[in-house]
């Protein structure tokens, strides 16, 4: 499946356009990203952007935040089977995965999980995901993925598990491009989903000040951080901005009515440096 064009025509009602993923299950290419969020702050978050369009939800055993996200998700007002759920179990957890995945059901409190991936590579990461193969085969969980994973990481698992990973989700910003990994994930027909869009704790600001993009968003009305967002939309990668403002996901999922050129594409390809902003 070709996950390199994306409809971009906006969705109904103000909500994200979806792609079918490889398990059969649609998803929103853009969605809300948690991490920091915690408590009435996460509840309030996730409902504001529910109320806004957002139907795609990302959190993670690591977060600290599954319980708030599910109560955002049940309080939304709007149907459980409308939402995208998605998290992560973390390398700590690997060696227990049945716990584990147990543990992120009864948190979220949800019935089941969309979109549950391993955080990123680790000791026992083949068992975790044989684990939540068993689950998805009972229905507790539709798709699952990975994290972190790059070309040598994804062409050695993919090999040792059974069900295909659905969606890899990794850094990827303007200044950390992984132009090499995206490709190659999407010719194994395996979307691409981009945490850090908007270039992650402490880089944020050069980001968004950056000329180049400036001038772009100057050209087209918008705001940087949309131009970013619709840059990764246009490769064919989601993309889940976290925010607590809602002034900030209106705008960041208000991205459907501009196309960026040919010439912008190349201008922001020029703007990579390999610099990535986490460890992993």
């Amino acid at each position: 499946m070709d996950y390199s064009k994306f409809p971009l025509s906006e969705g109904k009602n103000g909500q994200a356009p979806t792609i079918r993923l490889s398990s059969g299950y649609d998803m929103p290419v853009v969605g809300l990203g948690t991490y920091s969020l915690t408590g009435d702050v996460c509840v309030n978050s996730v409902k504001s952007a529910i109320s806004l369009g957002f139907r795609k939800i990302d959190t993670a055993h690591m977060y600290g935040n599954e319980v708030e996200v599910g109560r955002g998700v049940r309080e939304s007002g709007v149907p459980r089977e409308e939402i995208f759920v998605a998290t992560k179990i973390y390398p700590n957890q690997y060696g227990n995965p049945e716990a584990a995945i147990d543990e992120c059901l009864r948190k979220l409190d949800l019935g089941y999980v969309d979109l549950m991936l391993l955080h990123h590579p680790g000791t026992n990461d083949v068992k975790a995901y044989k684990a939540m193969e068993r689950y998805v085969r009972e229905g507790k969980i539709r798709s699952i993925g990975v994290s972190c994973y790059y070309i040598k990481e994804i062409d050695e698992f993919i090999r040792q598990v059974d069900i295909k990973l659905v969606l890899v989700q990794n850094e990827v910003h303007p200044y950390y491009q992984d132009t090499d990994v995206v490709p190659h994930i999407q010719n194994l027909g395996i979307a691409v989903e981009a945490w850090y869009p908007l270039g992650g704790r402490g880089h944020q600001k050069e980001l968004l000040s950056d000329p180049v993009l400036t001038e772009i968003a100057m050209r087209h009305g918008k705001s940087v951080a949309q131009v970013i967002l619709r840059w990764d939309l246009q490769r064919g990668v989601v993309v889940i901005p976290g925010s607590s403002n809602p002034d900030h996901m209106k705008e960041n999922i208000s991205i459907f009515d501009f196309e960026l050129t040919e010439d912008e594409m190349t201008q922001i390809a020029a703007l990579n440096r390999n610099e990535k902003h986490d460890w992993y």
